[in-house]
């Protein structure tokens, strides 16, 4: 008996050795998986948004590849220029729209020129705030200046978020213009960097699976960053432009309104409809507000006839999906989440119901898709 207790714990021993040396092994690369996310953190932002312009661009780089004697490097190239070329006119018009927007308020406050008409005897009778509210109001109206100071603290702080705003949407579009040209090095090496994500997602999900969900992933990447951020872009400069050239006060946030309300998919003549209003009612009808309305109500509505162009070959993403996805991404990434939050969401929103469709189908169960849950990746391009 003594020679098989002193193997049992021979064994034990052994198996002990083994366990820790695990659990080193593993507390290495934790560390190391740690370290290296503390490095690569304050890029994250910059490289995925990177990788979605790449993702979005490269089959326009396939289509002018034989025009550049299929060189990878010069169609990313001119790619990338063009788009620079084209976006840098239209981001300086509203930069400068914004800029001069802000100067003319402070001016007109410094100036006394600015009044608040008086409120109505109504007023006091709303419910809860109603007398709040008229003295507020009647305050505004009769002492601007002394309820200025007095709630002085309150406007600096605003001012300063105001600003620290301001300065987010310069560095955002600072590094939309950066992500464009990193964005342009992976179009460069566009089909090395195909067969690495998916030698990447095979490992990750299964040789069976991971080409399916590179393809995936490609699908709903082009399909939100075309049919809900691109198009929501096109009508910002479309509108932006007009605003500016017409003189609309405030045209620079005017457009990036217009922005937000393209991608959280909300009517954009919510906006476009009072500037026409305002422009008829301050100039007048002439041949140029004329012109101006009928291009603005047409550029308004675009979107309609873009979104079945650039979604109907893509992925059928839920609204409410992309909705909490712009919404989430701007509340913790500024401008740039923005961008980049609808179509991470939209990516796990495809994947989770993928990984639900395949255990319906295991289970001999109804899929989501036959159920109208989620709608079929229908064929897009690789790449």
């Amino acid at each position: 008996m003594l020679p098989t207790a002193a193997s049992a714990s021979a064994s034990e021993r052994r198996l002990s050795r083994g366990l820790l040396d695990v659990l080193i092994r593993a507390g290495l690369v934790a560390v190391l998986v740690i370290a290296c996310y503390q490095v690569f953190h304050p890029f994250l932002d910059l490289i995925l948004w990177s990788l979605i312009l790449a993702v979005t661009l490269y089959p326009l780089q396939g289509r002018l590849k034989g025009l550049m004697g299929n060189k990878e490097g010069r169609t990313a190239t001119l790619i990338v220029v063009i788009a620079i070329g084209i976006l840098i006119v239209p981001i300086y018009l509203l930069g400068t729209s914004m800029a001069a927007s802000a100067e003319d308020a402070v001016a007109t406050v410094k100036s006394g020129d600015f009044h608040i008409p008086p409120p109505a005897d109504s007023v006091a009778g709303w419910p809860l705030v109603g007398k709040r509210l008229h003295a507020f109001w009647l305050q505004a109206a009769t002492d601007l200046t002394g309820l200025m100071q007095k709630y002085r603290p309150q406007i600096k702080d605003v001012s300063l978020v105001l600003l620290g705003k301001l300065a987010g949407i310069a560095t955002g579009l600072l590094m939309f213009i950066v992500a464009l040209a990193i964005a342009g090095i992976f179009m460069a090496h566009g089909q090395s960097g195909h067969r690495r994500a998916v030698q990447a997602a095979s490992r990750i999900f299964g040789e069976g699976k991971g080409p399916q969900v590179a393809k995936l992933c490609t699908a709903t990447i082009r399909a939100v960053a075309q049919g809900v951020v691109g198009i929501a872009f096109i009508q910002m400069l479309l509108l932006g432009v007009a605003f500016v050239l017409m003189g609309i006060p405030g045209a620079g946030l005017l457009a990036l309104a217009v922005l937000l309300f393209g991608i959280l998919q909300l009517p954009v003549s919510l906006i476009t409809l009072p500037v026409i209003a305002f422009v008829f009612v301050t100039k007048g009808a002439s041949v140029a507000t004329i012109v101006f309305a009928i291009y603005v109500f047409i550029a308004g509505l675009v979107d309609n006839v873009l979104k079945p162009l650039l979604l109907g070959r893509g992925v059928d993403v839920p609204m409410p999906v992309v909705l909490i996805g712009a919404l989430g991404g701007m509340i913790t990434n500024g401008i740039i989440g923005l961008f980049i939050g609808p179509v991470i969401l939209a990516i796990g929103y495809q994947l989770f119901w993928q990984w639900v469709e395949e255990g319906s189908a295991g289970a001999g169960a109804g899929s989501p898709e036959a159920e109208g849950l989620t709608p079929p990746v229908s064929g897009a391009p690789d790449g």
